[in-house]
């Protein structure tokens, strides 16, 4: 499933028979806002056969955009919860490895550009290098509102001034972090929540120039596939919006698509692998195909991968492996007639 098509999947495939939702506190015209989950929570509400929401007193009421709450008219129950303090999730900066990849990310970030930030240390570092840098006047256009965003804002640097859309808000569609980012989003005007629906439409994203999009994966081949839900079969993650958002940016103008990774991981047993593979193992989910790759960047290199033969891609992308694993990448090439001797070593 493309996220964007969740509220759409709901509106026209599944069955909804009860939703239950917590929401922030009415208003005084009726309203319950959706707080730090607006994604696809309009359309499971329509969609639902009963209608329950649970009050939260802590909850944030998320201003928009739209799709952002609920009239108590189209409630069937209400629960009162009291003050349920919000789920916490710590800000890992990330360490040495993801501070080197966040510099050479930000070399290739202009001044005015809207970004969306993935989740993990290494997004989080890229947050932490441009809150401390000297670009200025960014916007926000993301599917998940992360403190990164805040830190920026509290700089100066993000002020959504020059977005070619929704300008003067930054727009996102849920939200996790710091009590201090949940703060930030209380009926500020400043943020525009939307569902996923408008957030990571390619078309909306592409309407936004400079647009930088920033996310993680598992791993990658030499084809430029790209996996960011699972090993082989085990499964790791959901697909979310990284294939929204990097079709988005690539149409924006001006705009990058960067998937950003460690070159390597150490397993359960201790054993050092690369995420640079030759193919992926086999039932590994493909998150972007090859197609839509854009930058791909390591410790290692940032390298742009639009437009590359697949013999280019396999050069440059082994040239983002770590040193240790490039000869065998090199081998796994030849053997799969997609590295020429023409080729550096």
């Amino acid at each position: 499933m493309m996220y964007r098509n969740k509220p759409s999947m709901y509106r026209d495939i599944l069955d909804v028979d009860v939703a239950m939702i917590t929401v922030s506190p009415m208003n005084k015209h009726g309203f319950f806002s959706f707080g730090t989950t607006v994604s696809a929570s309009e359309q499971i509400t329509k969609k639902a056969k009963k209608v329950i929401v649970e009050v939260n007193e802590a909850m944030p009421r998320a201003l928009g955009g739209r799709g952002e709450c609920i009239h108590i008219s189209d409630i069937d129950s209400v629960v009162e919860a009291g003050n349920i303090p919000m789920t916490i999730i710590p800000f890992v900066e990330g360490n040495d490895i993801d501070k080197k990849i966040a510099s050479l990310i930000l070399s290739e970030i202009p001044n005015g550009a809207t970004l969306q930030l993935g989740v993990g240390g290494l997004p989080n570092a890229v947050g932490s290098m441009i809150a401390a840098s000297d670009l200025k006047d960014l916007s926000m256009h993301t599917e998940m509102l992360v403190d990164a965003f805040y830190m920026m804002y509290k700089n100066g640097q993000l002020t959504n001034k020059y977005k070619e859309l929704d300008r003067d808000k930054g727009v996102w569609s849920f939200a996790c972090g710091s009590q201090e980012l949940y703060d930030w989003i209380d009926d500020n005007p400043g943020l525009a929540a939307y569902p996923v629906s408008y957030v990571n439409d390619p078309c909306i994203i592409a309407q936004l120039d400079n647009f930088i999009s920033i996310n993680n994966c598992i791993e990658i081949d030499l084809f430029g596939q790209v996996s960011s839900e699972s090993s082989g079969t085990k499964h790791i993650s959901g697909s979310g919006g990284q294939l929204d958002f990097a079709d988005g940016a690539y149409r924006s103008r001006g705009g990058k698509s960067i998937i950003a990774f460690r070159s390597t991981f150490t397993d359960k047993t201790g054993k050092i692998n690369s995420r640079v593979r030759p193919t992926l193992a086999l039932g590994t989910i493909v998150t972007d195909p090859r197609s839509q790759v854009h930058y791909v960047a390591t410790e290692y290199g940032i390298e742009n991968l639009m437009g590359a033969s697949t013999w280019e891609r396999a050069e440059k992308l082994i040239g983002l492996a770590h040193p240790d694993f490039r000869e065998e990448l090199i081998n796994e090439a030849e053997n799969m007639k997609i590295w020429r001797y023409s080729n550096k070593r």
